[in-house]
């Protein structure tokens, strides 16, 4: 038996190459452009059978594939079976020419081919798009009563297989999968498309939240799934049954799960949290279509929208069919398939080896270049508070990776101990004592770097004073909220309105600020400090979008408890656990490296969510905390032995890690 395999070299053509290779006889004919000769090699290699694959020349886009006259007569009355597999299946591909001339121009020249060389059946791939967008249970059987819409893909994929039901002088099957995913045993697949592309917005949801964590998406159409191995061996089962020339086979899950439904089961097995609550995107079926529409492609709103999509990955055309209303019966193929032991399984069978693969091999994250010594090598790197803790660690870190480091703080003998450090890694330091809370002082310093280095690539605002003492001690010293806005906001801003000319001229700079875990809870005692941060985060926010296009990025770092010399007043810290002063520098580094809005633990950024959703809740448990941590002996002007904290305090402060209670 004899086969001919248009789109071989392709994710489906290879698995259906494997099917037939390992359970029939006979040679396979596969065609290959002239320049994808490579391709056909690693086809070879893939399945190690280098007798039974021919290489055919030719161009899905030219009469009878472009295949020559005398390998037409070679293969006259020789092909059983032609499978035409070739086509564009990129859902955000819009270029109409481009998918005419490969999905209809295409079919056409295989079919003219298939029948040239008088193959006894022409198979062909149709998909589930040739449905359009039609409401409700689409059989087999049902073909003119498609939904016609203005996507090339779907169209495309309708007219295609019309032209072979119209045009067809041989026998002809036609197989219509749904979205094609991995393989169901190892997960593997070629490319990141359909639901693949919400993968990484459920791992940074991963990231960012314990998996208990309940959200809010949307309920969405149905999405039906299926594993490339379950339709290549029903292609080829099917191919070989007697009888069934003339008809349409879907090769479709029995399930319909909505797009809710599958978000789930893919946060389920990435370990992410799922939406228990899903709203029926539907609900907005009040507005016009066109109204919709119009207000989309306002050039503001477009930004907006593509903005947010190319930051998660996800292509506009996605969401044109959020709502997808079509339902497949498969009654044929199953009939088809009875006795073979071939059927679809369930998503959530395989789901967790889909996703196994993606973050194994797909995730871009992988093929990111986000090391440290690519993100600060030969940069001027200016770290304020650099003789001690967070800023020392993040020092050492950076002129290890080969940033050129400015040390600057108040003391010069501390920052000189700094730099022999150093030098003893091989790294570069410069020296530069100033006080952030003095504005003059600020003035001078980025003066005086700008003068000796020409740049400042990233300022790291990590200087900082910290008050621990409740609002009911704090009557009478109104000067520590003075002091400290004067230190870690007024300080921080004067540092930042005098480097953000330079490097807006440039286009280029990083803002990273050394904010707060106490900024995203909100907790009692802090109330001077959590203030001055929560400015400096503010006044970022509204930078930022006045910066964006100049490639100028402000990042705050939200900074859980760190035992450093600036928590040493309160004898309590003593007994709670803390990070430590290189594991806080690795978060400043993350800064460094990826650039995002914030860098935060995810205790920080699940007590923003309660905040921002049941902030009476948040009260009470800060009102027990309140009172099972009570003020420092200094901050009540005790000099007396501070007492220990009790058991609960001490195992509250476990279960909250790095809150600054």
């Amino acid at each position: 038996m004899t086969y001919f395999v248009t789109g071989a070299t392709g994710f489906l053509g290879r698995n259906l190459i494997g099917e037939l290779l390992a359970k029939r006889k006979g040679k396979i004919y596969v065609l290959v452009r002239s320049g994808s000769k490579q391709k056909f090699k690693q086809l070879v290699a893939e399945h190690g059978d280098t007798d039974r694959l021919v290489a055919v020349t030719g161009d899905l886009t030219r009469s009878n594939l472009g295949v020559s006259k005398a390998k037409q007569d070679e293969l006259k009355g020789k092909i059983k079976h032609f499978f035409h597999l070739a086509a564009i299946y990129d859902m955000d591909h819009d270029d109409d020419d481009v998918q005419i001339k490969t999905n209809i121009d295409g079919t056409r020249n295989a079919l003219n081919l298939a029948e040239t060389v008088k193959a006894k059946c022409f198979h062909h791939t149709s998909s589930i798009a040739a449905a359009g967008l039609y409401k409700g249970h689409w059989r087999e059987d049902m073909f003119d009563e498609w939904e016609a819409n203005d996507h090339p893909y779907y169209r495309t994929k309708h007219d295609s297989e019309k032209l072979v039901r119209e045009e067809a002088t041989i026998p002809f099957r036609i197989y219509r999968p749904a979205m094609v995913m991995g393989r169901s045993d190892t997960g593997a697949i070629d490319k990141v498309d359909g639901p693949y592309y919400f993968f990484k917005t459920i791992k940074r949801l991963r990231n960012m939240m314990p998996a208990w964590m309940p959200l809010i998406g949307i309920e969405g159409g149905y999405m039906n799934i299926v594993p490339v191995d379950y339709v290549s061996q029903a292609m080829d089962h099917i191919a070989h049954q007697p009888d069934l020339d003339g008809q349409a086979f879907h090769l479709t899950a029995d399930e319909h799960p909505r797009v809710g439904e599958v978000l789930n089961t893919f946060s389920q097995v990435a370990g992410a949290p799922k939406f228990v609550m899903r709203l029926d995107a539907s609900l907005l079926g009040f507005m016009p279509a066109g109204l919709t529409n119009m207000i989309g492609s306002l050039p503001p709103i477009k930004r907006i929208i593509d903005g947010v999509l190319e930051d998660f990955g996800i292509p506009r055309a996605i969401f044109k069919f959020a709502n997808y209303p079509t339902l497949f019966d498969n009654r044929d193929t199953k009939r088809a398939l009875k006795g073979s032991g071939i059927s679809c399984p369930p998503l959530g069978d395989y789901a967790g080896k889909l996703w196994d693969y993606w973050a194994r091999n797909l995730d871009e994250d992988l093929y990111k270049d986000r090391s440290l010594n690519t993100a600060v090598k030969d940069k001027v790197v200016l770290i304020t508070g650099a003789s001690s803790g967070i800023g020392e660690a993040t020092a050492m870190k950076v002129a290890e990776a080969g940033g050129h480091v400015i040390l600057a703080a108040r003391t010069p003998e501390k920052l000189a101990e700094v730099q022999d450090k150093i030098k003893a890694l091989g790294g570069k330091s410069s020296v530069y004592a100033a006080d952030v809370a003095d504005v003059d002082g600020c003035d001078k310093l980025i003066a005086s770097v700008l003068k000796d280095h020409g740049q400042i690539d990233i300022l790291v605002n990590n200087a900082g004073r910290s008050i621990r003492r409740s609002v009911n001690l704090s009557y009478d010293r109104y000067h520590d909220y003075e002091r400290t806005m004067q230190l870690n906001y007024f300080g921080a801003l004067r540092l930042i309105m005098n480097v953000l000319p330079s490097m807006a001229e440039r286009k280029t700079g990083q803002i990273i600020n050394i904010s707060s875990i106490g900024v995203q809870v909100n907790q009692p005692r802090f109330s001077a400090y959590v203030a001055s941060k929560a400015a400096l985060d503010a006044f970022s926010r509204c930078a930022q979008p006045e910066y964006l296009d100049r490639n100028v990025r402000f990042t705050a770092v939200y900074m859980p408890l760190v035992r450093t010399p600036m928590i040493a007043p309160t004898k309590m810290y003593d007994h709670v656990p803390t990070l430590s002063p290189d594991e806080a520098a690795d978060m400043v580094c993350t800064a460094m490296r990826t650039r995002p809005k914030r860098v935060s633990t995810r205790l920080g950024t699940f007590a923003q969510i309660v905040w921002a959703i049941a902030p009476n809740l948040l009260d009470v448990i800060f009102n027990t905390s309140y009172r099972l941590f009570p003020d420092s002996a200094a901050a009540k002007g005790d000099k007396s032995n501070e007492a220990e904290p009790t058991s609960e305090a001490v195992a509250f402060a476990a279960l909250t890690k790095g809150v600054h209670w």
